[in-house]
């Protein structure tokens, strides 16, 4: 998990020792945490300054479970720590609010009466009930009209960049819009079938493969909230020249059309 958070580019961790309710003793505990911090290092985290924070996280539910109104309980408190430390710990992103509107479609359903509703998180800009946006992707581009926003179920006037929603859209049925398109502002995006992109292999020792592939390989690739299959049309070496074969640990660049 440490190795596909460095790869994604995860910038802070919190680590949460789980199971201590089965440790009886101490010195363990202090073990395992170093040997945490040991394997935090590794992966290039700040192991000394990563706050780690044990606990029992079925004590804490049961606790609540039990009585929900628990105010002073040592497993539950111990989440409340948790917390406390992901709050004062991680930052808090920046939300820009300040560009065009751009969100991922990751689910879609229908409301009898209503309409079609898109839900995804919105990665950029602000959104207002009443406004156009384009549906773009896996077809040609649609321009439709927002008539409500709703986020864990209540109704929004808008909508800002990092925000879970519910998009309800008029002129548009539920098969028209599928998982991995996108909503966006008015023409500002463009959708493309063809790209170039500079990469690098992961050798198998980093989680990827440990065999060779070549020009016409045809991966995954994993967009937002889709994955669609493409097509490594050529390869590109450092130096310039063409290639057509590629093993882990290379940097080359890559034309791919999906």
């Amino acid at each position: 998990h440490l190795l596909l958070a460095k790869q994604v580019g995860v910038p802070n961790i919190v680590v949460f020792l789980n199971k201590e309710d089965q440790v009886d003793d101490p010195e363990l505990l202090e073990l395992v945490e170093l040997e945490v911090r040991e394997t935090l290092e590794d992966y290039e985290f700040p192991g000394d300054d990563v706050p780690i924070v044990a606990g029992s996280a079925l004590e804490a539910l049961e606790a609540l479970i039990n009585n929900p109104e628990v105010s002073d309980n040592e497993w539950v408190n111990k989440i409340f720590k948790l917390m406390e430390n992901v709050d004062s710990y991680i930052p808090t992103p920046e939300r820009e609010t300040d560009k065009s509107f751009l969100m991922a479609v990751e689910d879609v359903f229908s409301i009898t009466g209503r309409g079609t509703v898109a839900t995804g998180r919105v990665e950029r800009g602000v959104l207002k009930t009443g406004e156009t946006v384009d549906l773009v992707g896996l077809g040609d581009t649609q321009n439709l009209t927002v008539t409500g926003l709703e986020m864990f179920q209540k109704t929004l006037d808008e909508t800002v960049a990092g925000d879970n929603v519910g998009i309800l859209l008029r002129g548009v049925q539920k098969d028209d819009i599928q998982r991995g398109m996108v909503i966006a502002s008015p023409n500002s995006i463009e959708p493309h079938t063809n790209f170039e992109a500079q990469v690098y292999v992961l050798t198998k020792e980093e989680g990827g493969r440990h065999t060779p592939f070549f020009q016409g390989y045809r991966p995954q690739f994993y967009v937002r909230t889709t994955d669609v299959t493409g097509k490594i049309e050529t390869f590109t070496a450092d130096d310039g020249s063409e290639t057509k074969m590629v093993i882990p640990g290379d940097r080359v660049k890559m034309v791919v059309e999906l």
